[in-house]
């Protein structure tokens, strides 16, 4: 079979709040990671071959109509394939994870009789490791080393040229199942899963779910689906969101900006926050609060600017050789180097999390505080550093404008906490204050550049970038503020390309220490609308927020960047920053609901 290359928003999104998959429009799994979402992948086709493991259904006759949907509320796909013979669907979807992980594909009859070809190539570590294949039990079994999956289906299966293949034949009204299950290969195989009853069940948690927001206007559906995909993002034991459910996809098509984005960023706490409790989903809330407190508990010295879902913190980063990359873009990596960097910004951001749970009610322990306390303790000594910045930066460490601007954040919050719920700070409160204000004084006479008339991306650099962006979002200055303004129009006049907002131009000074270019930054671009509606141009906020809402594909789903020229999405997908930046903009662009960033400037 040659490669297949679709696109990166022909991708559906499954998941069972623990790992997720990506479904092509054809109905074809390229990717999986089993059991958890940085688990090595057992379906690798995204990132290279077919060969590196797969599972498709091809009608025999050729397919002249296709169509696909998330059943309301819910993350099961239903993708339509009719063919001259007749029309099938595939029900596929992930039932909340029991002991062990499953996908279940349903084949269901809708007009006429088809002959459907399964095929299904499994390769463990990366699409590295052809497993040993039996059949046993009545099911098909997949080892090698520590990973095993079971293939339950009443259809016949048999292996050719190192897969495994099936032919068949549904009417209208049949409903042919299978389901892969998961589990160590030291273990006996689960028990069965009853797809019917699985599928019943799967749609009454989503439904449930879903009902928690009961928000109306005119992006609710968007909102929505904005939710439901940060949830199935999120690492249920743990309350971890990952950033994306995919490795390597590229920035640039060809280029070398590919990481890794199945990790969870300190920096992404206080946007997920908001979005959830906005949303009225205090218990996710709270789930990350608690992950994201005890992931830095420990020496603040040493607190991380990512962990792994339960906390990790080595996330070694290596290259995989075997996989070409998506469309030829290499290198595809595992693990994330820069977990080791210092980034100053991410302070800000856990004592502004922490001030924000507390005035949604969540509950501010004297342990929580102590941790808060050890970590201003270590920034107090650190913040006048450069860092490598919210862009993490593999060009050496600068003064980057954000960075202060959120070291400011950290201490400001801590002497509100200290106002609003009375923490014990008695001997640092006064200290705390001079620091804020010293922060402030250098971040506005070395920060901004009075020649370009705005804040810029380092101290004496006259180069944009869109973090700044942030400035009256966090309340560094109000945004009547002239240079506020200026700053704005700036961005506008600088990074703007094709109607949406790039990060920062990398051709300049080389500040990233990169080959190549990227496309537009939709979080940025978010942060554009957010920024017009608090100056008072709330007619080009909310055409610019629904320009990015024709950016999501047809399921609603959206990555971290888009390629205007080519009309491609680009990055890592789903993506949890740009679905946090929708639900958080739609709350501050609503005439019915307080504005997210009205809320985070209090």
């Amino acid at each position: 079979m040659t490669k297949r290359a679709p696109k990166i928003e022909d991708y559906a999104f499954l998941s069972d709040t623990q790992s997720g998959a990506l479904v092509s429009r054809e109905g074809c799994i390229d990717w999986l990671c089993l059991p958890r979402f940085d688990s090595g992948a057992c379906f690798a086709a995204l990132l290279g071959e077919a060969q590196n493991g797969q599972w498709s259904f091809i009608p025999r006759e050729k397919i002249k109509k296709r169509a696909r949907r998330y059943r309301d509320d819910t993350l099961i796909l239903e993708t339509d394939l009719e063919t001259a013979e007749g029309a099938v669907r595939l029900i596929d979807f992930m039932p909340p994870r029991g002991e062990n992980p499953d996908v279940v594909r349903i084949v269901e009859g809708l007009r006429g009789k088809i002959t459907i070809r399964m095929e299904l190539i499994i390769r463990f570590d990366y699409g590295s490791i052809v497993p040993w294949v039996r059949k046993r039990h009545g099911a098909l079994e997949a080892i090698a080393g520590p990973d095993a999956l079971v293939l339950r289906t009443p259809v016949e299966t048999h292996g050719e040229e190192l897969k495994t293949v099936a032919e068949f034949t549904v009417t209208k009204g049949e409903r042919i199942p299978f389901v892969l299950t998961w589990f160590p290969s030291h273990a006996p195989p689960p028990k069965k899963v009853d797809p019917e009853r699985a599928l019943g069940q799967t749609e009454s948690y989503w439904q449930k779910w879903s009902k928690g927001f009961a928000r109306e206007g005119p992006w609710r559906d968007a909102v929505m689906r904005s939710l439901i995909t940060l949830k199935g993002l999120t690492y249920a034991p743990t309350g971890g969101i990952v950033a994306a459910a995919t490795t390597s996809l590229p920035e640039e098509i060809g280029g070398v900006r590919n990481w890794d984005y199945r990790y969870c960023w300190l920096r992404d706490a206080t946007f997920t926050l908001l979005a959830l409790m906005s949303a009225g989903y205090h218990e996710e809330a709270c789930a990350w609060r608690e992950w994201l407190l005890r992931a830095v508990a420990g020496s603040a010295a040493q607190m991380q600017i990512m962990y792994g879902v339960q906390g990790e913190r080595r996330l070694a980063e290596y290259e995989i050789d075997w996989l070409s990359g998506y469309e030829n873009s290499k290198p595809v990596r595992v693990g994330n180097a820069a977990s080791s960097q210092s980034q100053l910004d991410v302070y800000g951001e856990v004592i502004d999390a922490m001030y924000q749970a507390h005035r949604a009610g969540l509950e501010n322990s004297d342990a929580d505080w102590r941790l808060q306390v050890a970590l201003l303790e270590y920034l107090e000594g650190k913040w006048e550093q450069p860092d490598a910045g919210i862009w993490e930066v593999r060009g050496g460490a600068k003064q980057f404008t954000h960075s202060k601007m959120m070291a400011w954040v950290a201490f400001d919050r801590a002497v509100k906490l200290v106002h609003d719920c009375g923490c014990n700070a008695d001997q640092n409160i006064e200290r705390w204050k001079k620091i804020r204000d010293q922060i402030h004084r250098e971040v506005c006479e070395c920060g901004y550049n009075e020649k370009k008339k705005a804040f810029t991306q380092s101290y004496g650099s006259d180069a944009m970038d869109a973090s700044i962006l942030m400035m009256p979002i966090v309340g560094f200055l109000p945004p009547n503020d002239e240079r506020v303004r200026n700053t704005i129009a700036a961005v506008e006049r600088d990074l703007m390309e094709g109607g949406f907002v790039l990060r920062y131009r990398p051709e300049e000074k080389k500040v990233d220490g990169l080959a190549g270019t990227e496309g537009v930054f939709l979080p940025c671009s978010f942060w554009l609308a957010d920024c017009l509606h608090l100056i008072g141009r709330k007619k080009d906020a909310r055409v610019l927020f629904e320009r990015l809402l024709e950016l999501r594909n047809d399921l609603g789903l959206l990555s971290e960047e888009y390629q205007p020229q080519e009309k491609r999405q680009l990055g890592n997908f789903p993506q949890a920053f740009s679905h946090v930046a929708l639900v958080n903009t739609a709350a501050a662009l609503s005439e019915k609901s307080g504005a997210a960033a009205d809320e985070r400037r209090r």
